[in-house]
């Protein structure tokens, strides 16, 4: 008998019908003398919904009730669930996060896990139960209810399958993972597999299928990640840890993110402490950074770029305010129709060229783009969001993903 971690996401419980058919595909696995733990999302835009009636009454809501909204979409899917098991003849158990012993850390709507005590939900599954976990959210050291942010039921179901030590089995709206999303270019090619390394990299630059804090629990506890679809049966994508066959293609996979505010800050006075001033109140704000860009000092003054996530606008506004009284003179200016495009592959660590070949590409076929930074298996370039579809087909079919 096997334990097996399931996670469903938002579409594929969104409504009832569709509670009912992941309640039929789990008890099929259960009838093969498997122990289940499922972790599901909010019912398909719930939390949007949620997010949007806070919005209603304040521009900028209190993070800790924002922690108690939101959490609750989670409650509503688990207990629906857990009822459809049960009406089935299944026994079942639904449990909020702190009920599953999830804690967690840090700041609210973006918290960590960082322990769970899971003897609760052990107990269940030695008794036969099916335990349906709410992803998403935990409670932290002041017993307050927290989420873990976009993408947090991914990491609450691998971190529950590194507890259990068993396989983790994510199922989703896409039949695994594609060198490029389907959605943009139609013709992407699905991967078998995927190293954990490539993965977290293509998480972290907008990759919408793992979140980046599942992917390096399930490389740190070497616990394989299923990724498929809730419907059908088709092949899906393991992610899995790095072997030698994966450096044949130099680049795997394509990430695409429109979650980007470029954020630039002129007339800067070139002084190695007003550039520590901008990020100190970015990191005291808990405004999370990515891409950075510095001009060369003219004239004794620089510019400085940055890139985060649009979500987090309301609190650059306040942090430009803080800057404005503290660095005469500066000019702040944002852009929100940026997309940022990275290529991502293994093999890039020990083959020289790729840089030079997408800024051919590029050049070839009249894409600008504003920045661009890199890692031992990435490049990410920011560009105008018109030139996105342009970028995304150009590269698919030169690089064949």
């Amino acid at each position: 008998m096997a334990t097996i971690v399931q996670k469903y996401g938002g579409t594929s419980v969104g409504t009832i019908d569709k509670i009912k058919a992941v309640a039929k595909k789990v008890i099929e696995r259960k009838k093969e003398g498997n122990d289940i733990v499922v972790v599901v999302s909010a019912m398909g835009k719930t939390t949007d919904k949620l997010i949007d009636m806070a919005k209603q009454i304040s521009d900028n809501p209190n993070k800790r009730e924002m922690d108690m909204l939101i959490s609750t979409g989670e409650q509503v899917t688990i207990a629906l669930l857990s009822m459809a098991f049960q009406e089935s003849g299944y026994d079942s158990v639904s449990l909020t996060g702190f009920q599953a012993g999830i804690k967690t850390g840090g700041v609210h709507t973006k918290n960590r896990i960082f322990d769970i005590e899971i003897q609760n939900v052990e107990n269940h599954l030695k008794n036969g139960k099916i335990v349906v976990v709410a992803g998403f959210q935990g409670m932290n050291e002041n017993g307050d209810i927290t989420t873990l942010g976009r993408g947090g039921s991914d990491t609450t179901a691998v971190a529950l399958a590194a507890k259990l030590n068993c396989t983790c089995e994510i199922y989703t709206d896409v039949d695994g993972i594609y060198g490029v999303d389907p959605r943009i270019w139609p013709n992407a090619k699905k991967l078998d597999y995927i190293s954990y390394e490539e993965m977290m990299e293509m998480a972290s630059l907008g990759a919408g299928v793992m979140e980046t804090r599942a992917v390096e629990i399930g490389c740190k506890y070497k616990i394989p990640i299923y990724v498929a679809s809730t419907h059908g049966n088709q092949k899906g994508t393991y992610i899995k840890e790095y072997d030698e066959t994966m450096e044949e293609k130099v680049i795997t996979g394509l990430s695409i993110s429109d979650d980007v505010l470029m954020v630039t800050v002129n007339n800067v006075p070139y002084n190695s402490k007003n550039i520590s001033i901008i990020f100190d109140k970015l990191a005291k704000h808990h405004v999370n950074i990515d891409m950075i860009s510095q001009t060369a000092p003219f004239n004794g003054y620089i510019n400085v770029s940055f890139t985060a996530s649009k979500e987090d606008v309301s609190t650059i506004n306040e942090v430009e305010k803080e800057l404005k009284g503290e660095i005469q003179g500066i000019k702040v200016s944002k852009e929100s129709d940026i997309t940022k495009l990275s290529v991502v592959g293994i093999g890039m660590m020990k083959q020289s060229g790729v840089a030079s070949s997408i800024f051919t590409i590029f050049a070839e076929n009249d894409i600008d783009f504003k920045q661009v930074t890199t890692s031992e298996i990435s490049i990410s370039y920011t560009l105008d969001s018109k030139d996105k579809q342009k970028a995304v087909t150009v590269l698919a079919q030169k690089l064949n993903l």
